[in-house]
């Protein structure tokens, strides 16, 4: 955790190295760039120069997965609001890049390709958006898989390197509706704020406002926090 606040830090150029390395508990420049590099695999000043995708830590409370696990709820409780607002957003022509699962569910999904994913995406300065999971746009399903990936959108001149595994593929513009929960005080009722977003885009009249659901860009399930609530981008297309 100490090392990814530091790559948080590094991520503005006018932090110097020795600075965020006494801020994040070290003793001396060498002993803190000997640790960032083991961590990420890159020097503290080449990261604050170059800015390449890293993993960041990313803390998830044990609560939270119970909650997954088991399947929890608290929705008599009535801690989340219900409301939920929807915006359209236009996206030009980017990249995704993304991690490919076969796995129904996400802690299989985890076990199958590893959960450093988020920290990895949410590490990219050039990202449109943080990370997230869903279906893959039509072109990009190969035969005898499930669709399903973890990924995130960035510009179209993005070419940093990525880890064995990930893919990168060009998208056309497309339109997305955004569909943003209300904030929420306990991070644990997550899955409740979530289920409300996804029960809000089932029962959205798409054709009634003149929209249709599109193929050539990927389903955004970004999860929720606290502090923004639960996220999810539907791609569409004009009737």
């Amino acid at each position: 955790m100490r090392l990814t606040k530091a790559a948080q830090a590094l991520q503005n150029a006018e932090s110097k190295v020795l600075d965020v390395a006494l801020h994040s508990g070290f003793d001396s420049h060498d002993g803190f760039t000997r640790a960032f590099y083991r961590r990420f695999a890159v020097t503290p000043h080449q990261y604050q120069n170059e800015l390449p995708a890293v993993n960041w830590f990313v803390p998830h409370p044990i609560e939270a997965y119970y909650t997954l696990k088991e399947g929890k709820t608290t929705m008599d409780k009535e801690k989340v609001s219900r409301t939920v607002t929807v915006s359209v957003v236009q996206r030009p022509a980017r990249k995704l890049i993304f991690l490919r699962y076969q796995a129904a569910d996400y802690f299989s999904a985890c076990a199958e390709v590893g959960c450093e994913w988020e920290g990895f995406y949410n590490s990219i300065p050039e990202a449109f958006d943080s990370a997230a999971s869903g279906r893959l746009p039509e072109f990009l399903i190969q035969p005898g898989t499930s669709g399903n990936a973890f990924f995130v959108e960035v510009p179209l001149d993005y070419n940093k390197p990525l880890p064995a595994g990930y893919e990168i593929a060009e998208l056309p513009p497309c339109t997305y509706l955004y569909f943003n929960g209300m904030p929420f005080e306990d991070e644990n009722d997550f899955s409740e704020a979530i289920e409300i977003v996804n029960e809000a885009i089932k029962q959205y009249p798409f054709e009634q406002y003149g929209w249709k659901r599109a193929v050539n860009a990927p389903y955004l399930g970004m999860g929720a926090s606290a502090k923004r609530g639960a996220r999810s981008a539907v791609p569409v297309e004009k009737i």
